[in-house]
């Protein structure tokens, strides 16, 4: 051992907590063709966060669906923001409005201390919106992007 020791990072989520999260995202899109994704880091080094969901997106392909219906959950959880990014596809259909809903509920739980919760109420909120719009078809679907939490810097 050295003069110091830089120990182990302390993961964002547990193991419990990010299982939970998986399990909502599995169970938002069972009856949907959309996609949805997870990105969780410690902190944005943009101004506004949309614009990092935004690299995200492009970098994680979101934008590459067949339908153009994936959302993304972005969080910078040690600089407490967040943004939904959705694309083409489902935004046409739901608007700005819906985004603006959904935000106000993340908002809410966040404030409460209630991250883990608040994700997935938001995940199961927005796959409810894509199995509207863009129903599972079972002759034609498949999971285009993984299920997993993509964890940043």
């Amino acid at each position: 051992m050295g003069l110091f020791s830089l120990g182990k990072k302390k993961p964002l989520f547990n193991d419990q907590e990010q299982a939970h999260i998986v399990q909502a995202i599995r169970i938002a899109e069972r009856l949907t063709s959309g996609e949805i994704r997870v990105y969780v880091e410690s902190r944005c080094t943009y101004v506004d966060p949309i614009d990092r969901a935004k690299e995200v997106f492009a970098g994680l392909g979101m934008n590459q669906t067949k339908h153009r219906n994936g959302v993304l959950l972005y969080l910078a959880l040690a600089d407490h923001q967040f943004a939904i990014f959705g694309d083409e596809g489902i935004h046409t259909k739901v608007g700005q409005d819906f985004w603006h809903k959904e935000a106000h509920l993340l908002r809410t739980h966040f404030g409460a201390e209630q991250i883990i919760e608040g994700i997935s109420a938001c995940v199961k909120e927005i796959g409810e919106s894509l199995q509207q719009h863009f129903p599972y078809d079972n002759e034609d679907d498949k999971n285009e992007l993984p299920d997993d939490i993509v964890f940043g810097h």
